[in-house]
This record gives structure tokens, C-alpha cells and sequence, in this order.
């Protein structure tokens, strides 16, 4: 079976990907059913999701291709009006997207992608999507452009490193908003978060950390996809 589009899912299938989002943001991928993401979404039939999406991998895979389209756009218009050669502005346009979508009500999109990541399972789902990985092949050429003082595989490692902290900060926030909780202004959050990763990705190799540079390639997991 044809499994919907984003583009021409049904209304059905459209509410299932939006509650089996939340679900998943809020208990993980293993702790929901898709019987109780059927009886949630408001269907009749409890094999709603199976019909619309097959198995729990094909409903994960909808969630990612029903978001994925909107941050490459806005990560392309960020792009297309920042100095090339200006790192913090590059940072900016990868993850800036990713943060304002813990902003948007009613979203649980970025709690999702933290369990994803938690549990290891974007590495079968994210790397799929085009968008995604032509997004995390550009950023890295630029990255290893605008940063050719700092060693491998320290260099990969630190990129990793700011896309889990910005994945997992803005699920953080987008959890607290949810619960109703305060939250730090948002310009207060993206500017020091930002500001303190530009520092970070660029700072001098120590001595200390290059007794460890061998092997010279950092393990796959070393990388976040979003």
C-alpha cells in the first residue's frame, strides 16, 4: 500500500501524526501503542494508524517528512541573507529553526526529535529524509570551512556537541512551556546560546585533548541529524 504524503495525507491521517508526535515527545517511542495513538487522535478504528502508516517506523518516518519541509526553508532564507564568512551567523541558520519550533503552541515536534536522539533512532529515520541530510552535509562543509584551526576529530565532536545541547535545551523549554512553567526571555535564550556555542566550536585545542585525537575520525554518533 501507498503510504499518504505529507502534502495528501487525510484529515485522519494528519491528527494521528499530530497526537502520535506528542505521544512520542512525551512518553517515547517505546512507551506508546499504536492503539492508544488511535484512541487519542480520536479514531473509531484502532487499527487506524497501521492502515494509514504501517508499522510504529513508517509513522515516525511521516512525523519527521510532515516537519522537515518547513525548517529547510527557513534554514534556506536564514542562509541566503547571512556573511558566509561570519561563523555565529552560520550557526544561527542551522539551529536557530530547530529552537524556534519549541516557541510554536501546540508543537511537540523538537520533544519528539529529543527522544529520537535519546534512544539512538534518528540514526534509521533522520538520514533518510534528503532535507535533512543535505541541511547537516552543508553545515558541516561550512563548519570545517570557517573553522580550519581546529583539529579532527575534535572539530566533528564539537559540532555534535552543540547540535545535542541545542536539541535537548530547546526540548527542555519546549516541556517547561508546555507545563505552563516560566521560560527565560526567548532573545535572552537564542543570543547567550548562540554566543556561548561561536566560543565554544572555535576555542584552541588544549594540549590535554590531543593525546586523545587518535583515531583521527569521530564515531558516527558523534553527529546529530535534525
Amino acid at each position: 500500500m501507498t503510504r499518504p504524503q505529507p502534502s495528501t495525507a487525510t484529515a485522519t491521517a494528519r491528527q494521528l501524526m499530530i497526537t502520535a508526535e506528542r505521544l512520542f515527545a512525551e512518553h517515547g517511542l517505546a512507551g506508546v501503542s499504536l492503539r492508544q495513538i488511535a484512541s487519542e487522535a480520536g479514531s473509531a478504528n484502532s487499527s487506524a494508524v497501521h492502515y494509514h502508516f504501517g508499522a510504529k517506523e513508517g509513522l515516525v518516518e511521516a512525523i519527521v517528512a510532515h516537519r522537515v519541509a518547513d525548517l529547510a526553508q527557513r534554514r534556506a532564507l536564514l542562509r541566503a541573507r547571512l556573511d558566509p564568512d561570519d561563523l555565529r551567523q552560520r550557526l544561527e541558520a542551522h539551529l536557530l529553526p530547530v529552537i524556534e519550533l519549541a516557541e510554536s503552541p501546540d508543537n511537540h515536534y523538537v520533544s519528539f526529535l529529543d527522544q529520537l536522539n535519546r534512544g539512538g533512532r534518528w540514526r534509521d529515520v533522520l538520514p533518510r529524509q534528503r532535507e535533512v541530510t543535505q541541511a547537516q552535509e552543508e553545515f558541516l562543509a561550512d563548519m570545517r570551512r570557517l573553522l580550519p584551526e581546529v583539529e579532527e576529530p575534535v572539530r566533528t565532536v564539537r559540532i555534535g556537541q552543540i547540535q545535542a545541547f541545542t536539541l535537548n535545551a530547546a526540548a527542555e523549554r519546549e516541556r517547561a512551556r508546555a507545563a505552563g512553567d516560566e521560560v527565560m526571555p526567548f532573545g535572552l535564550f537564542v543570543t547567550t546560546l548562540l554566543d556561548g556555542f561561536a566560543g565554544y566550536v572555535r576555542a584552541p585545542v588544549s594540549d590535554g585533548a590531543r593525546r586523545f585525537l587518535a583515531p583521527p575520525q569521530p564515531p558516527p554518533s558523534a553527529l546529530v541529524h535534525f
